[in-house]
C-alpha cells in the first residue's frame, strides 16, 4: 500500500503557530513585509479546527475550557502589549476569547443532539446569530468571522467531499466577503489579503484524526506559545 501524504494533529499545531508567529512578526517589529502576513492568514483556520477536534478529543471538557481560559487570561497583557502598545487595549481582544465563545456554542450544540430536528436545527441558527454577536461585542480576535469559522469546522467536520466543499464555500465567504481588509490588485483580477486563508484548508484536508507526536512538553508548548510570544514582540515595540 502507498503511504499517504497526512497531516497531524501535532504537525497542525507546528505548522499554525509558525504562521501566527510570522503574521505577528509583521504587525508588530517587522512592518512592511506583505508576505509574513499573507502566510499568517493560515494560522487561523488551522487553529480553528483544531478546537474543534480538541473538543471532541479531550477527556476532560471542563479543564480543557478551563485552560482556555485561564491563558486567555495571561495573554490579555502581553496582546495589549502587541496590538495595541500598552498594558490596556480594550478594543481588541485575544483569539483565545474567540475559541471561547466558540467552544460554548459547540457544546450547547451537542447538548441538544438528542432533541429532534426543529430543535436542533434553532440551536444551531441562534448559536450563529449569538456567535456573530457575541464576538463583535466582545471585540475578540477576528469578531464574527472568527466564531463562524469555528462554527464551520463544526457543522461540516464530517471527512467527505460534501463537507470539504461546505468549508470551502463557508471560508470563502468569511475571508472574501465577511472579513475584508487589504486587497491586491491584479492586471485581471483584484484579491483580498484575507483570502490567504484558504490556503489553510490544504493542510486540514490532510489531516486524518492521526494525534502525531503526544508528549506533555509539546502540549504546553501550544499553550505558552501565544502569550510568551506576544509577551516578546510587545516589549520589543516598547523598545
Amino acid at each position: 500500500m502507498k503511504n499517504r501524504i497526512e497531516t497531524t494533529s501535532a504537525s497542525l499545531h507546528i505548522m499554525a503557530m509558525a504562521f501566527m508567529l510570522c503574521d505577528h512578526l509583521w504587525a508588530t517589529v517587522v512592518p512592511g513585509n506583505e508576505w509574513l502576513t499573507c502566510v499568517g492568514r493560515l494560522a487561523f483556520p488551522i487553529f480553528a479546527f483544531l478546537i474543534v477536534e480538541g473538543y471532541f478529543h479531550t477527556s476532560d471538557l471542563k479543564k480543557y475550557a478551563l485552560r482556555l481560559l485561564v491563558f486567555a487570561a495571561l495573554s490579555e497583557i502581553p496582546f495589549n502589549l502587541a496590538a495595541g502598545g500598552s498594558v490596556l487595549y480594550p478594543f481588541h481582544q485575544n483569539v483565545l476569547w474567540t475559541f471561547l465563545i466558540s467552544l460554548g456554542l459547540i457544546h450547547w450544540n451537542e447538548s441538544v443532539k438528542r432533541h429532534g430536528r426543529a430543535v436542533r436545527m434553532t440551536v444551531a441558527c441562534v448559536s450563529v446569530l449569538l456567535g456573530s454577536v457575541a464576538g463583535l461585542v466582545a471585540f475578540a480576535d477576528y469578531l464574527h468571522g472568527g466564531v463562524l469559522t469555528v462554527l464551520v469546522f463544526y457543522f461540516f467536520r464530517a471527512r467527505n467531499w460534501v463537507s470539504r466543499f461546505c468549508q470551502l464555500i463557508g471560508l470563502a465567504w468569511i475571508n472574501l466577503e465577511l472579513l475584508g481588509g487589504l486587497v491586491y490588485e491584479f492586471t485581471v483580477i483584484t484579491f483580498p489579503q484575507q483570502g490567504f486563508a484558504l490556503l489553510a484548508l490544504i493542510p486540514i484536508w490532510l489531516y486524518r484524526g492521526n494525534p502525531g507526536l503526544r508528549s506533555p512538553v509539546l502540549k504546553w508548548i501550544n499553550y505558552l506559545f501565544y502569550p510568551v510570544h506576544l509577551l516578546i514582540l510587545g516589549l520589543l515595540m516598547l523598545l
